[in-house]
């Protein structure tokens, strides 16, 4: 006897942001061209993840504090990625770009050709 069965679907359930992609994001950090030398956090941000970390050039915070230098907003909607840089002398978010999968929002940041990100 086949008998159809009917699934409920769970509406309203928030992929992003969720410890998967968190440590994909780290990871992938790990292959970075600029300030190797320091260790990023990566944090769970609603739809999204937020990256700071110790500030080693100088230029934004002297001491050598905790900066933020990229956000990655998961767009349910569209299903992209957007990347998003800290202008830290405005103190604002700027959109950066878009990205159909992390793995490509990731790599840009690791290269960050135009030194936008890891100032």
């Amino acid at each position: 006897m086949n008998a159809a069965v009917m699934r409920k679907v769970v509406n309203g359930l928030i992929a992003h942001p969720n410890e998967l992609d968190r440590k994909r994001i780290e990871r992938g950090l790990s292959s970075r061209k600029r300030y190797r030398y320091v260790s990023p956090n990566v944090k769970p941000v609603r739809s999204g993840y937020l990256i700071e970390s110790p500030c080693c050039s100088g230029n934004i915070d002297k001491d050598g504090g905790l900066i933020e230098v990229a956000l990655i907003h998961h767009d349910a909607r569209s299903a992209t990625w957007k990347l998003f840089r800290k202008d830290h002398a405005r103190g604002l978010w700027e959109f950066y770009s878009m990205y159909q999968r992390l793995t490509a929002a990731i790599d840009e940041l690791n290269t960050d050709p135009e030194r936008v990100f890891w100032q």
